[in-house]
């Protein structure tokens, strides 16, 4: 059986994907699934730049405001997702497009999940517990004795990727690198052509990405997070939630960590620091085809063009 196709538009934070998916959705008979690790969370509206309620009712859209924020979603949960969520859209006759920029995400629907322990309550406390000891260096120092691999490519100050690398090693007594190696690629899930957005000037997304913060404060990003830290009493600075781009620097204005202005600061790097990861790991993955939005002034209709051509059962 062949495997369902599908339409990708990836690309870095702010660069355009949202725009051009509605664009291509005035076209063709489309469903939008999101490709994003922070819009799945409910009332996290505006410090992900979710689309609007107009957007919204416009195209259909899935995997957007499925959980709270005091819960995860995995890459795992994301494959099984978005595999059901491309069949059933062609069951009602339209075509399933892909938008995002979470490329672990990516990575697992088209390399396949690695068979790693799902999160385990008691481990984490006992890690939760090393780190009130001996702080995040101690955790670090710890990675670099058991998994110096995974230890090499994370920064020291990335708590979450090395409680959780640490947390597959005493699960395991396996080094997720080791895990990784292992990994096994199966038959493609899904028959994909994938367009990237990559713009060639980053001195463009790098001022589009401050324009947007800033129009992001003055349409209440603060008073946002006032109501989620409200609404969800539970909510902390290490819940997956506001891991966040934005979120974490706003918790940590909020909690008087730092001034204003300073974090503000710390919202644009953060940012823009993102773009940068997520360019990385596309120039990585075997890309179909690239546009650059700021340069390529027909990239809607290219994109259009190849949607069009790829859904037809010609080659993308």
């Amino acid at each position: 059986m062949n495997a369902p196709k599908a339409f990708a538009v990836l690309g870095p934070t702010a660069g355009g994907k949202t725009a051009l998916a509605l664009n291509i959705a005035q076209s063709l008979p489309v469903e939008i699934i999101s490709l994003d690790s922070a819009l799945v969370y409910r009332g996290m509206d505006i410090g992900t730049a979710k689309p609007t309620a107009e957007e919204l009712a416009a195209v259909p859209h899935h995997l957007i405001d499925i959980i709270l924020p005091l819960e995860s979603y995995s890459a795992a949960d994301f494959v099984g997702d978005c595999v059901r969520l491309v069949n059933e859209i062609h069951a009602r006759g339209r075509y399933p497009l892909i938008v995002g920029g979470t490329m672990m995400y990516f990575h697992a629907l088209t390399e396949g999940l690695n068979d790693l322990p799902s999160a385990d309550a008691a481990v984490r406390a006992q890690l939760q517990a090393e780190k009130n000891e001996h702080g995040l260096a101690g955790l670090y120092r710890r990675l670099q004795e058991v998994d110096p691999m995974t230890a090499g490519r994370l920064k020291a100050n990335d708590s979450q990727r090395i409680e959780r690398a640490l947390e597959v090693y005493l699960l395991t007594s396996k080094p997720l690198s080791e895990h990784f190696t292992e990994q096994k690629q199966a038959a493609p899930l899904l028959d994909l052509c994938t367009v990237a957005l990559i713009p060639e000037d980053r001195h463009l997304l790098h001022r589009q990405i401050e324009k947007r913060f800033l129009n992001m404060l003055e349409h209440g990003f603060l008073d946002e997070m006032h109501a989620l830290r409200r609404n969800y009493p539970q909510l902390h600075a290490d819940m997956p939630s506001m891991r966040c781009v934005g979120y974490r620097q706003a918790w940590d204005y909020l909690e008087g960590e730092t001034d204003y202005d300073t974090f503000v600061e710390k919202g644009i790097v953060a940012t823009r620091q993102l773009a940068k990861r997520q360019l990385t790991w596309l120039r990585k993955i075997p890309l179909a085809h690239t546009l650059d939005p700021y340069a390529d002034s027909d990239y809607v209709q290219t994109a259009l063009a190849l949607a069009r051509q790829h859904f037809r059962n010609k080659p993308c």
